[in-house]
């Protein structure tokens, strides 16, 4: 997608990398603690990098990585990468509209370097799909843009995190500057109200389930979230008036 010279000359695909530069920081900072922890977690380097180029996903990586290094099944392995990223299948339900008229090839490669960030501030910009070619250009190179800034943020840092595993001492706190990382993008998520309190509700319910094995915590707060936000969502108000 981003690889199209049609897509780097426009000029919406550097207004999508100016919007994202102030979130780069924080991607990378989040892909150099993964990076580590891939590392530190007993992989080989050739296994991080693979992971990391493959699966471009942090948050199903680093809920992932703890489970490996326990010896889960792989079922609860999967199903616990799985949930974490079932968002995505909104995500590309919702982009359909505004990726049709792409080859499939390009359809494909939009949908491994989507991310959060990427495609909320998209939609954000472009609440509606394109009508004509050159409307349908300037959405699609900017989405170029935010997302080859996202991926090189996220993966050069990691990349760098992989190399310099070994010679990071643990009580530098990159865990915590993960953490940090997380949090930041979090908040640009909480939008309205039901994300609130999904985000609410999902982290007393993981606190409150933490002792339980293999990580399942993890599965059970997003169910109860999700179930919870399900059933609340029936009485939310029309939308464009969010609570």
């Amino acid at each position: 997608m981003f690889l199209l010279r049609a897509h780097r000359r426009h000029p919406a695909f550097a207004q999508g990398c100016g919007d994202l530069a102030g979130a780069a920081p924080g991607i990378a900072a989040w892909g150099l603690m993964t990076g580590v922890a891939m590392v530190k977690s007993g992989m080989s380097t050739f296994e991080a990098l693979a992971m990391a180029l493959l699966v471009f996903a942090g948050s199903s990586q680093l809920a992932a990585i703890p489970l490996m290094v326990a010896g889960a099944p792989i079922w609860i392995i999967v199903a616990t990468a799985f949930c974490v990223n079932l968002r995505f299948v909104v995500f590309s339900a919702h982009m359909r509209a505004y990726v049709m008229h792409l080859p499939r090839w390009q359809r494909l490669v939009t949908g491994y370097l989507t991310a959060d960030l990427t495609y909320v501030m998209f939609v954000k910009r472009y609440p509606v799909p394109a009508t004509n070619a050159p409307e349908q250009s300037d959405q699609m190179a900017y989405l170029a843009g935010s997302s080859a800034l996202n991926w090189v943020s996220w993966m050069g840092a990691s990349v760098m995190g992989i190399a310099l595993a070994n010679f990071i001492p643990s009580d530098w706190g990159l865990g915590f500057a993960g953490v940090l990382a997380l949090v930041g993008i979090l908040c640009s998520l909480a939008s309205n109200g039901l994300r609130v309190i999904a985000c609410g509700v999902a982290g007393a319910v993981g606190v409150a389930a933490y002792a339980l094995p293999l990580k399942l915590h993890i599965l059970v707060a997003i169910a109860v979230a999700v179930g919870l936000c399900l059933a609340l969502e029936r009485y939310a108000p029309p939308r464009g008036q969010e609570i």
